[in-house]
């Protein structure tokens, strides 16, 4: 089963228009930003009725919503009436962005003066007294083509918030006792709309039995052999995930209700290996490569933050511990000779057992990494098995491809506040010499940032990853939710609250 889980930002912009100004400046001025979206192969629908009053406010809202857009660009074109325009954001049940216009020649100043920059004063206060949630620019004045390029940073923070309205997260556990990362409350979901399904990983056990020689198995068996190339070792073990992944899909279909979108956050040890005969890593990385990110241990915030990055970058992204530090003799020998940018305390390993997708592991072509392949989970094998691995089999192992990454998190606290961090960096290309879906990640100020955000603040080890550099988006994304503590990996010279000065 195929699911569109990640939505699509469909774009209107509306014109704003105080009585006392000149109506046609800001109905020119919206023409030329359509415009200049056209440019740069944005896709916007002009909505025609400039908005100066309360009921101008509802005839817009209403054209948008049959012209089907699901986010709005609230375009101040002059100063703009400060009650109607916020008053849009109220009526609209989807994101709105909010920007001005700059004023365009000093040759035109009398009638062609909007006075925008003023008004924006204005517009925000009002969206403060109404309680109302917009996404401003970092600087939201411009001409036609400035406003095109926010528009553009705005649509994946639009597709984010979008997702999260529709988002159901369904879990299966219990969440694992004595696993702090996995076991913060769930109240805050339902602060920012999330909906939430926690079933047991029994039920989850009688829905895959039940899907015992379903006719899609061999399917979907083959499609994992043409993933894996090479990497498939254990070609025994495709029909037992194959016939696991489509039992998710379908409590996917059959339990979405209400809500349009949905991920995953399941158990996966110690008893799942044992009683379902394979390790679920691989069928895991599987989902997040479409779109629909299973988070491991039952990390319910880990999963909320993989879709938030799943929307933002419309691209796979994984799940990871924060999870080991680089030997000191293996940055001399391997790091600091290729990048001597980097301190040893800038680095570390993101691990996790094997849910990191395919398409993001090395593919072979830099000999110097491990290859992605199916393998079994030491850790677990250890613990659970005796002679040959069987039932542990099932991780995706393999060195995580290099490349520019962002580090994150959205987390509650015990007393359901909300919390994020944003970190931006890379993977090396320098063999991790380990198992496991592992990279060598290197992040400026790791190492301060990892005490004085990471430790400082009490978050878990898991951290999610998108591939790319994507933290303008998503601090965006997390403001706009509400989010007041963002901690971010501080400059070198830049303090931390809790760094002591003397240190």
């Amino acid at each position: 089963m195929q699911m569109n889980n990640i939505p699509d930002a469909k774009l209107g912009i509306i014109a704003v228009s105080r009585d006392c100004f000149i109506r046609t400046l800001s109905e020119r001025r919206r023409k030329a930003v359509v415009d200049a979206c056209k440019k740069i192969n944005i896709d916007i629908h002009e909505i025609t009725v400039t908005v100066e009053n309360e009921k101008d406010a509802v005839a817009a809202v209403e054209a948008a919503k049959q012209a089907g857009c699901n986010s709005l660009v609230v375009f101040l074109g002059n100063f703009g009436p400060e009650t109607p325009e916020t008053l849009i954001a109220k009526f609209f049940d989807g994101p709105c962005m909010f920007v001005s216009a700059a004023e365009e020649t000093g040759n035109d100043l009398i009638d062609g003066r909007g006075d925008a920059y003023c008004g924006m004063l204005n517009c925000s206060y009002n969206l403060g007294l109404r309680k109302l949630k917009a996404f401003i620019p970092e600087y939201p004045v411009g001409t036609a083509d400035d406003i095109a390029l926010m528009i553009r940073d705005y649509i994946p923070v639009a597709r984010a918030l979008i997702g999260l309205a529709g988002l159901k997260i369904i879990t299966f556990g219990p969440r694992p006792q004595d696993f702090f990362a996995c076991n913060a409350p769930i109240k805050a979901l339902y602060d920012i709309g999330v909906e939430i399904e926690e079933n047991s990983e029994l039920d989850l056990l009688v829905a895959y039995k039940k899907h015992a020689g379903d006719p899609r198995i061999q399917e979907v068996a083959d499609d994992m052999a043409k993933e894996l190339g090479m990497g498939n070792t254990y070609p025994d073990m495709l029909p037992r995930m194959a016939q696991f992944e489509i039992t998710l899909l379908d409590w996917a279909r059959d339990h979405l209700g209400s809500r349009k979108y949905v991920c995953f956050a399941d158990k996966c040890w110690p008893a799942f290996p044992e009683e379902f005969g394979f390790e679920p890593c691989y069928v895991n990385s599987r989902l997040a490569s479409r779109g629909i990110p299973v988070a491991c241990e039952v990390d319910i915030y880990g999963a909320l933050s993989e879709f938030i990055g799943a929307c933002v970058t419309k691209d796979a992204v994984t799940l990871l511990d924060i999870n080991n530090s680089v030997p000191a003799d293996m940055y001399e020998t391997d790091i600091k000779p290729r990048f001597p940018q980097y301190k040893l305390t800038d680095t570390f390993m993101g691990f996790h057992c094997g849910n990191t997708p395919f398409c993001k592991l090395n593919t072979c072509t830099d000999h110097n990494l491990q290859c992605g392949k199916i393998n079994y989970q030491i850790i677990q094998h250890r613990l659970l098995e005796t002679g040959e691995p069987d039932f542990t089999r099932g991780t995706l192992e393999g060195d995580i491809a290099a490349g520019p990454i962002t580090f994150y998190r959205l987390q509650t606290t015990p007393d359901t506040k909300l919390q994020a961090y944003i970190a931006e960096g890379e993977v090396l290309p320098v063999g991790t010499k380990s198992f496991g879906g592992i990279g060598i990640f290197a992040i400026n100020e790791m190492g301060r940032f990892y005490r004085h955000v990471l430790v400082a603040k009490r978050y878990p080890h898991h951290g999610a990853v998108a591939f790319g550099h994507y933290g303008k988006a998503l601090y965006d994304v997390f403001s706009i939710l509400g989010v007041e503590d963002i901690g971010y990996n501080q400059p070198k010279g830049v303090l931390y609250k809790t760094e002591n000065p003397f240190a």
